[in-house]
């Protein structure tokens, strides 16, 4: 019985399904041979084969029609539309049937030709399928168009693609030349670095035999005169040891002649022998022998911290310089003197005495318990009357103190907030272009400038403005 209902189902099934596109009815309507269709299909089928004189024909008995003529099926209609209540008419779960082989470019639903694209699916469809429920209200358009309109899309993107490539080519190529350019400078640092700490370690080595030669010397000096002393002593001895052998044997076997020639030999008075009182000079080699190196090794230095001293004629009415014109600060009230062109008038500032036009300086200036300062490099031409800007624009470069340190740059850049640094010194580069700062304690680096230099420049220097009792010092080391 259950084989019997099961076949029956499968004829029910057929006849609700339309044969122009294999699914179940849509708007079901009967043509007057009996055969049914979906209204939308059969119109299309009628449109695509039409009347040729011969008439409108049943696709399946292929009878004609003068006229596209048919009936709604309201009974099929009603069947189709309780089918998806109707548990019995569901198709049941069966073995997978044998795939049909597909043929290239037609549907596998309908063996059409696939001349359309739903835009709505994204798939190829055949003219059947453009009438089935599946894309009957999806955006459909001739494959041809479609091949057209890919093309012109790929196109664009080869266009797109070809641009990217190219830029990133130029990207690749600047990071590849950065590459090198890192590499090279690294080479170039490194042999820097191993030739700079090579002739410290040369200079520490020849010192060190130098001052061990010398302490060689000390030795062999001191120890010559103790050994001519125990020479003398040992020669003495000597004498003195057979004396008195020949003494005792003359006892023991005495003999007047001999005892009266011993008694007459006048007897060597040793008490003008004393030992050795030189000592060498130890002094040289015991006292701080590191720091009497770095003292030296200061003659080596390549640049050697440079002893500047500050121009008068340039100095603020309200700066005092003293200490053989190495210290400044700000004066407790206005000092009249001459306004001289190189005199700054409204900044608190001064400059050194000494111009750079090229090779490679180092000074260190001492900046110990200043709430505020500026140091750095000035342009020998630059505006020191009236407001001063300290930005490279105006030709200072320089940092500064004022509650954080910063940098006056084309725009003021933070560098830390740290009030523990008490002297800072300015390495400067004048053929490559470089200015750096550093905390000069530690040595750590706080900023650098990178300008082109063009003329001549010259260190500057302020104690700023309300801080009064703090000075600031150009540092001194030989």
């Amino acid at each position: 019985m259950a084989a019997a209902a099961s076949g029956e189902t499968g004829e029910l099934q057929k006849e609700l399904i339309c044969a122009i596109c294999l699914d179940f009815f849509d708007d079901p309507v009967i043509l007057q041979c009996g055969h049914n269709f979906c209204r939308d299909c059969i119109l299309i089928h009628w449109q695509e084969n039409g009347s040729n004189g011969q008439g409108y024909k049943c696709p399946e008995c292929r009878r004609s029609f003068p006229s596209m003529s048919f009936t709604k099926n309201y009974v099929v209609r009603n069947l189709v539309d309780k089918l998806d209540d109707l548990e019995f008419f569901k198709p049941k779960q069966t073995k997978a049937a044998v795939p049909q082989p597909k043929e290239e470019g037609r549907c596998e639903k309908h063996r059409e030709e696939l001349k359309l694209f739903c835009k709505t699916d994204n798939k190829l469809i055949c003219v059947i399928c453009r009438e089935s429920r599946a894309h009957k209200h999806h955006e459909v358009a001739p494959l041809p168009e479609v091949i057209e309109d890919l093309k012109d899309d790929l196109r664009c993107r080869l266009t797109n693609l070809n641009d990217d490539k190219i830029y990133c080519m130029k990207v690749k190529n600047e990071d590849v030349d950065t590459r090198l350019n890192i590499q090279t400078k690294k080479l170039q640092l490194k042999e820097s670095i191993e030739a700079s700490v090579g002739q410290l370690i040369q200079f520490l080595l020849d010192e060190k035999d130098e001052l061990l030669a010398k302490l060689d010397t000390e030795e062999q000096t001191a120890l010559s005169i103790v050994e001519n002393n125990i020479q003398r002593l040992e020669n003495l001895i000597t004498e003195m040891e057979k004396e008195i052998t020949e003494i005792q044997g003359n006892l023991s076997q005495p003999s007047f002649e001999v005892m009266q020639k011993i008694v007459s030999r006048p007897l060597q008075d040793p008490s003008h022998l004393h030992p050795s009182t030189s000592e060498p000079n130890w002094e040289d080699f015991s006292g701080p022998v590191q720091i009497m190196l770095w003292k030296r090794m200061l003659s080596v230095l390549r640049p050697a911290p440079e002893n500047l001293v500050l121009d008068q004629d340039t100095a603020h009415p309200n700066l005092i310089i003293s200490e053989y014109n190495t210290t400044m600060e700000e004066s407790r009230g206005r000092v009249l003197e001459p306004d001289l062109p190189q005199k700054f008038t409204r900044f608190l500032g001064v400059l050194a005495t000494t111009e750079y036009t090229s090779g490679k300086h180092y000074w260190e200036v001492d900046v110990k318990g200043k709430g505020v300062w500026y140091l750095g490099l000035t342009d020998i031409d630059s505006n020191r009357k009236g407001y001063v800007n300290l930005s490279p624009y105006d030709g200072y470069w320089s940092i500064c103190l004022q509650d954080e340190m910063y940098a006056n740059d084309e725009q003021r850049v933070f560098i830390k907030q740290d009030w523990s640094i008490c002297r800072v010194g300015m390495f400067l580069d004048y053929d490559t272009g470089l200015l750096s700062f550093y905390d000069a304690i530690l040595m750590k680096h706080l900023y650098t400038f990178r300008q082109y230099f063009d003329g001549p420049v010259c260190p500057f220097f302020s104690p700023g403005k309300n801080d009064i009792g703090s000075r600031m010092k150009i540092c001194h080391y030989h």
